[in-house]
């Protein structure tokens, strides 16, 4: 049987109070059509109108009012709920700031959002505010390390030079090589990316083979050269060398940004550099390839053309490689850009060194 039930009656106090909730831009969105359930009843409608007019169900309807006409204008504000106070206190997010920087969970080696919601007796969403607030991540970790290098500082200072303050009528190349480079091939066809799902490959693979790449990067114009070989020796290097002089116009002098392998500093490499005197080495920090620019240019290499590569044989992948280069030169060459001064990452380093 339908429900018999007489229209609210509202006082003027009341009908103010919800029609200034109704023109006020701050009130929410949820609070909007108890209002309006509240001022149609109090028009005359019946519930099963109110709830047509509005387009929300009668329980809803009967709900809203009567929890007004049992607690008048607060009551349609929802309920304060059950569980953690959404509102922490500066203790619990200290608490939680030490523990994470300074303890260790016994069953993990670092903290997870929900081991410490447990620990803290927090929600795990009152973690990640705590955490997101601080710029704390303990999930993500890093890899240093800080060079020994005697001549560290001097070192520095050439190279960041050369990148900030290139000499005139001279090129300057970041030399490296990419070594091992594995020519691999999966054992099943890979499986095309399609709406709803992506590319897949097998997780198993064939060894085709390996080589390694010989690699100048010009910093004033983000060309590269290379070279790729099918062994790392100091005769490779001095192959590489006869490259550069060959394709770079013989006036210019060429100032080399080199790592300190040993196949850089053998006698034959001295004595074919000391016949010419338009080579000049800047040798990189020990254990400081990150100030070699064309790291990161291998750093791409690796990720275009190599990680998801499928390589039947070793000339499959230099052939890859090249145009890889190639392309590189045609269209996303630029004039490489370094920011920090030489002074700024000393400053850095020699703050690691007395944490």
């Amino acid at each position: 049987m339908a429900k018999h039930t007489s229209p609210l009656d509202l006082t003027s106090k009341q009908r103010e109070a919800l029609e200034g909730l109704l023109r006020a831009s701050k009130t929410p969105q949820s609070l909007i059509p108890r209002i309006q359930i509240v001022m149609h009843s109090a028009d005359g409608l019946s519930p099963p109108e109110v709830a047509k007019t509005l387009g929300v169900s009668r329980p809803t309807v009967y709900r809203w009012r009567a929890r007004f006409q049992e607690l008048g204008v607060d009551g349609l504000a929802d309920a304060p709920r059950s569980g953690q106070p959404r509102k922490l206190t500066q203790g619990q997010i200290q608490a939680v700031l030490q523990a994470t920087v300074e303890r260790i969970p016994r069953e993990s080696t670092h903290w997870s959002v929900r081991l410490m919601a447990e620990y803290a007796d927090l929600t795990t969403w009152q973690v990640r505010q705590i955490w997101q607030a601080a710029g704390l991540k303990p999930h993500r970790l890093k890899t240093f390390k800080i060079s020994n290098d005697p001549n560290f500082a001097e070192k520095v200072i050439d190279v960041v030079g050369l990148y900030m303050n290139p000499p005139h009528n001279a090129l300057i190349l970041s030399v490296d090589e990419k070594t091992q480079i594995q020519a691999l091939d999966r054992t099943q066809p890979q499986l095309p990316m399609k709406p709803g799902q992506i590319e897949r490959r097998t997780h198993d693979y064939k060894r085709n083979g390996t080589t390694n790449l010989y690699a100048a990067f010009n910093i004033l114009t983000g060309e590269v050269m290379g070279r790729t070989t099918k062994r790392h020796r100091s005769k490779e290097f001095l192959d590489f060398l006869r490259q550069i002089d060959r394709s770079t116009p013989k006036e210019l002098d060429l100032h080399l940004i080199l790592d300190n392998s040993s196949t850089h500093k053998t006698q034959e490499v001295r004595q074919w550099l000391e016949a010419r005197p338009r080579f000049k080495l800047h040798f990189t920090p020990t254990s400081a390839s990150w100030l070699n620019a064309v790291e990161s240019w291998f750093s791409s290499l690796e990720r275009r053309a190599i990680h998801r590569g499928v390589f039947t044989s070793v000339e499959d992948l230099r052939r890859e490689i090249h145009r890889i280069i190639n392309e590189h030169n045609a269209l996303s060459a630029k004039p490489f850009r370094w920011t920090q001064s030489a002074e700024v990452i000393l400053e850095a380093v020699n703050r690691a060194k007395q944490l």
